[in-house]
């Protein structure tokens, strides 16, 4: 059976869709439409409760972009530790590293995807 996240998570991922930040935008350029190596990623997308920055299930794969209200966050530690019980690879970039070197996020991004294939 497909995964239905409620209906209230949906609405604020939709949200949060359109109100991301540039570094959000930026790499979404990079990784829509299968661009990255035919990768598929969605972009905030609600699973299990939380809302994800960047997902690609092929290789579970997640990619958050962080400013610095995220710097030790307790709530992305639990976050972090129930998708790697499930199976996930987390990857976390700080906003400012996506703006100035888009090109290595992406090169690492590929680098752990291939690794996860």
């Amino acid at each position: 059976m497909r995964y239905q996240p409620p209906e209230s998570h949906r609405a604020y991922a939709r949200a949060m869709r359109k109100d991301a930040t540039r570094a959000e935008n930026l790499l979404w350029q990079a990784l829509r439409r299968k661009q990255l190596e035919g990768l598929r990623f969605r972009r905030q997308y609600p699973l299990d409760g939380y809302i994800l920055d960047f997902v690609c299930f092929r290789p579970k794969l997640i990619v958050e972009v962080d400013g610095g209200q995220h710097s030790e966050s307790a709530w992305d530690k639990r976050r972090d530790a129930h998708f790697r019980a499930c199976g996930f690879t987390i990857l976390r970039f700080w906003n400012d590293d996506v703006i100035r070197n888009i090109d290595g996020v992406c090169r690492e991004i590929l680098a752990m995807a291939a690794g996860r294939m």
